[in-house]
């Protein structure tokens, strides 16, 4: 999924509970708690720094 997005210039929307491949995949992250984005922004952010449970 890398390669295809780096070649195509694609942008994707990828639904996990893996946070591991979430982190691996993505550049930036939406938490959602009970339906509702509870943060978003830079994935590395969001990894450094949380905060939401």
């Amino acid at each position: 999924m890398i390669r295809l997005r780096s070649e195509l210039d694609l942008s994707l929307i990828f639904i996990s509970h893996d946070l591991s491949v979430v982190r691996h995949l993505c550049d930036r992250v939406a938490i959602m708690y009970r339906g509702q984005i509870v943060e978003e922004g830079d994935a590395a952010a969001i990894y450094d720094n949380p905060r939401h449970d």
